[in-house]
């Protein structure tokens, strides 16, 4: 609708106005990009016996990885003036990014989490009588 719209403002003579009809795609463009990269999820889940993350990417693709919370350390890369830019989480060699979508704020909230959930399995298991 936008092109034809443009044609015909194209045939009246006023040609600058056809020139800024690029850019309706472009926008659009955009807006699928953006509604494609919502699609991105990350799940992790603490156990007192694993850690597992779960990751789908924007081209369907998955991940799934499984670590044991005993040996699991949380690593940031944190340059002064950026704030939080990564977090890993590090077991026996193997980096995990994790939380890479979020906000500076929201990564410091995440971390001040996963601290507090990797503290848990140390201290084993609760007894819970029913």
């Amino acid at each position: 609708m936008s092109f034809a719209a443009g044609v015909r403002v194209l045939a009246d003579g006023a040609w600058p106005v056809f020139a800024f009809r690029p850019r309706v795609l472009v926008i659009y463009w955009a807006f699928r990009v953006n509604y494609r990269d919502a699609k991105a999820t990350e799940e992790i889940s603490v156990t007192h016996s694993e850690l597992r993350v779960r990751r789908v990417s924007t081209a369907a693709m998955w991940w799934n990885g499984c670590l044991n919370p005993l040996w699991v350390q949380l690593d940031q890369k944190a340059p002064c003036e950026f704030g939080i830019e990564r977090l890993y989480l590090v077991s026996r060699g193997r980096r995990v990014s994790i939380a890479s979508f979020f906000w500076d704020r929201t990564k410091r909230q995440a971390c001040q989490s996963f601290n507090a959930a990797l503290q848990a399995p140390g201290a084993g298991p609760t007894y819970n009588p029913i």
